[in-house]
């Protein structure tokens, strides 16, 4: 059975599947649409489900699936331990609930400001045809200052948020990537030492590098 998976690679959404794709070990196919007007028409070809053009989907043999964090949990739920030990979803019901918190976290309070910022310094201008807002930027660095003094508290003696690397960990992976290194905001992580050294090892895993590395330097 072939698991195809659309999307752009530098789209952060598509980069947590694939990296949960290699932490899994599973082969896979990779399809990038010609443009984005192109994929809208080949997702809604191929979905009737498919919603207002959002990226990724992700193809199961028959089964298909839409937004990026379900799709990595269905992935998880579903081959962890298949392919290599790696496991992304605790098989312990406290250790999975506390996945689950952290997984809120990234959605909620990580996510929208790194988001700010990036949207104003990487994509703006190349979607929106607008210049980046400095108090856009300003708000989400002054957001996400206050995400990390949190969770340096929160990486106290572990080495990942759960301890062990989870899920949880691979969300926070392409936003993390961007505003630390594309937006050059590296200086929030790097002040902590908790946050730094998790970001490094994040970095750091062969799944997440080999991702990082094959984000095209120019979004066409």
């Amino acid at each position: 059975m072939t698991i195809k998976l659309i999307g752009f690679p530098y789209s952060g959404h598509t980069m947590r599947v694939i990296i949960t794709l290699r932490e899994l070990g599973l082969p896979y196919e990779f399809e990038t649409p010609a443009n984005f007007e192109m994929f809208i028409y080949t997702a809604i070809r191929l979905l009737t489900c498919y919603n207002s053009g959002k990226i990724p989907v992700l193809f199961d043999g028959d089964f298909r699936i839409i937004e990026s964090r379900s799709i990595c949990r269905y992935l998880a739920s579903k081959y962890q331990g298949k392919n290599n030990n790696t496991i992304l979803i605790p098989n312990d019901v406290h250790k999975a609930g506390l996945v689950d918190q952290f997984v809120s976290y990234e959605i909620f309070y990580y996510e929208p400001p790194a988001f700010k910022i990036v949207s104003q310094e990487v994509f703006v201008e190349k979607f929106w045809n607008k210049k980046p807002d400095p108090e856009i930027i300003k708000q989400g660095r002054e957001e996400l200052i206050k995400v990390l003094d949190i969770y340096e508290k929160l990486l106290e003696g572990k080495e990942y948020l759960n301890g062990e690397f989870s899920l949880a960990d691979i969300y926070h992976s392409p936003y993390t990537h961007y505003v630390y290194g594309v937006a050059k905001h590296s200086e929030l992580w790097d002040s902590r030492p908790n946050v730094k050294n998790w970001r490094n090892r994040l970095r750091n895993r062969e799944a997440v590098k080999k991702t990082l590395e094959e984000i095209p330097e120019e979004i066409p």
